[in-house]
């Protein structure tokens, strides 16, 4: 309130249908107002004003004891939440009728909402990015959401910290449970157990595929052959909302072979490198340049790629297969903010890439103590790339195809961890995962 001028409203969302009313998918509301509110409230809204937070909300209803159990009256809701007052969602358009002309908000993610805070604001509100912020006073709110959420507070990482710790546990679960399985659906059973158990929901939509080169792979249903690479990005949520990010990658007979981990351990000096790079002060694209060079020097030695690595650089060499940013923030969205597009992502002044591979860069700002990221670098050999002409075609012979052959049983290998910027030394929250070889043979044989 102090940094924007004027009313502010932050709309928690509403519950989508999964194909009938009363069977909806589960309710997540958005993140802003989270933070704020401390609670995800469906069809809640947050009013901010002349220095009071005022909740909207539906009040209990005579028929909740029999469907959904007691819920608290509006006046138990403001003291739990920290609000000034709690009123009536139907109370809602009145009180901002007089306050349209000066209100502040941010796009929502689903339609229905958008719709709903354009008629109360009187003006379009659109679902979507940051794209959707062309209002001076809504820019001015995300600016200022962005300052806030940038930067971690302590209750805030301890809750990163729990997520990372039993999205650790999940995926040695996962590595344990593949010795038995025959299907991507099992180890993944395994692994949403132990989010579950622990009272976690998903951060996002995991992915447990040996076609670890497409890669956002949503689909569970491929069989699992002796010799394939499982790659596995999961993370589980914090009741209070807060990610984590961890991709492994593992053998699904127990024991990399020699040209599995050869490019393995290429990819972990990668992440290795990169995570040493996060420190107070050090911009972000600098550890994705660090991620890429350390690729690329690796494939050269294993003889993929022949020439300078400054030189390879210049040509695109090191998105041919790491064609992906090396991570993002980390907070209460897996991507955090990245609602309000590149404007939380990049720095004032600084842009997207137009280069093929750097273009996917979520991030570009100074890192800070407090800030988590994710660095994730990855090795694919995604056909669509290395039969791209336009791609290939300045690497000319200094690709050798003959060489990369020999590496025909890794389809896609990423490793993931999420890292907490400090005043010194990163503090890889993840770290308890098993991602140098030998210790994930060791846990997938239990």
């Amino acid at each position: 309130m102090e940094k924007v001028s004027g009313p502010i409203l932050l709309a928690a969302g509403s519950q989508v249908p999964r194909n009938y009313p009363a069977n909806p998918h589960p309710f997540r509301g958005t993140s802003h107002f989270i933070y704020f509110a401390g609670d995800a409230i469906e069809g809640a809204a947050l009013l901010l004003v002349d220095g009071k937070a005022t909740l909207f909300a539906a009040p209990p209803d005579r028929d909740d004891a029999l469907w959904h159990g007691p819920r608290p009256t509006l006046d138990e809701l403001a003291a739990l939440r920290g609000a000034d007052a709690a009123r009536p969602l139907a109370e809602l358009p009145a009180v901002l009728a007089p306050l349209r002309a000066r209100l502040a908000t941010l796009p929502p993610q689903d339609a229905a909402t958008a719709a709903w805070v354009t008629e109360l604001a009187g003006r379009e509100v659109r679902a979507g990015s940051g794209s959707a912020l062309t209002r001076e006073q809504d820019a001015a709110l995300a600016d200022a959401v962005i300052a806030l959420r940038l930067r971690h507070d302590e209750p805030a990482i301890a809750q990163l910290r729990a997520a990372a710790r039993v999205s650790t546990a999940a995926h040695v679960a996962g590595m344990r449970a593949t010795k038995a399985a025959k299907t991507e659906w099992e180890v993944l059973s395994a692994m949403l157990a132990v989010l579950r158990a622990h009272g976690m929901d998903d951060a996002y939509g995991p992915i447990v595929s040996v076609r670890g080169e497409i890669l956002h792979n949503g689909r569970h249903d491929g069989e699992l052959q002796p010799g394939e690479l499982l790659l596995c990005d999961v993370g589980g949520e914090s009741p209070e909302g807060w990610a984590s990010d961890i991709t492994r990658t593992w053998p699904t007979s127990g024991t990399f072979s020699a040209s599995q981990r050869a490019i393995y351990d290429v990819v972990l000096a990668a992440n290795q490198a990169a995570i040493a790079r996060v420190r107070k002060g050090t911009r972000y694209r600098d550890v994705h340049e660090t991620a890429k060079r350390v690729l690329c020097d690796g494939l050269v030695q294993l003889g993929i790629f022949k020439g300078t690595v400054d030189g390879l650089l210049e040509r695109g060499a090191a998105a041919l297969f790491f064609p992906h940013g090396v991570g993002h923030l980390l907070g209460l969205d897996v991507h955090d903010m990245e609602d309000l597009g590149d404007r939380a992502g990049y720095a004032p002044g600084r842009a997207r890439s137009e280069r093929f591979g750097d273009r996917y860069l979520r991030l570009d700002r100074d890192l800070a103590a407090g800030m988590a990221v994710t660095i994730e670098p990855g090795f694919y050999q995604v056909p669509g790339i290395l039969e791209d002409e336009s791609l290939t075609g300045p690497l000319g012979a200094d690709l050798d195809r003959g060489v990369l052959a020999k590496y025909a049983d890794v389809r896609g290998i990423r490793i993931e961890d999420d890292v907490l910027c400090t005043e010194g030394d990163p503090e890889v929250m993840t770290a308890a995962c098993p991602k140098l070889a030998v210790d994930v043979e060791a846990a997938i044989k239990g």
